[in-house]
């Protein structure tokens, strides 16, 4: 988990997969399939069991992931229709998770994030598009401010629109 401290002393956690979820993704995803490791070539990939990009030469994988689904499994949440899987990469052995930062991790200036905002029962209360600004911190500190400011939100996926791809959660405290 990566947290970070505002100004306003509000204090918001990056969250990594759980590694009681990595381990089952590392043998069958969550669509079923087998996990398939293999060795990243140039790098660079969005590591989600670690919150940090792949380095060449690393033995990584390329899997399905319900992060919705899971947090609902959790917490006895039925998100219905808004149960949803995509791909992540992840380490394809452990890795032991993420270091502590003061950034939110894959925040490159110029990219665009969906934050998909849910509530308890694990709908969609909202969302909103980020294009990561030069000062991304704060940029993301503003985007999960105004989304804990609805009490009905209880966590916030953060997503590449590019691809779909979840990159992490942030949860309510």
């Amino acid at each position: 988990m990566t947290t970070h401290t505002t100004a306003h002393t509000t204090t918001y956690a990056a969250r990594a997969i759980p590694p009681t979820a990595l381990a089952q993704l590392r043998v069958t995803d969550d669509a079923g399939r087998a996990c398939v490791p293999y060795r990243a070539t140039e790098g660079g990939d969005p590591l989600r069991c670690c919150l940090r990009l792949s380095a060449p030469g690393e033995r990584i994988a390329l899997v399905s992931y319900a992060p919705l689904r899971r947090w609902a499994a959790e917490t006895g949440a039925e998100p219905g229709a808004y149960d949803e899987q995509g791909p992540v990469f992840l380490h394809a052995e452990e890795c032991g998770g993420p270091q502590p930062s003061a950034t939110y991790p894959f925040a490159r200036p110029g990219s665009l994030r969906a934050l998909r905002r849910y509530d308890a029962a694990g709908r969609i209360v909202g969302g909103r598009l980020l294009e990561i600004p030069e000062a991304s911190d704060e940029g993301f500190d503003q985007a999960f401010a105004e989304a804990f400011a609805d009490p009905a939100v209880a966590l916030v996926h953060v997503r590449a629109v590019e691809y779909g791809c979840f990159h992490f959660e942030v949860r309510r405290h």
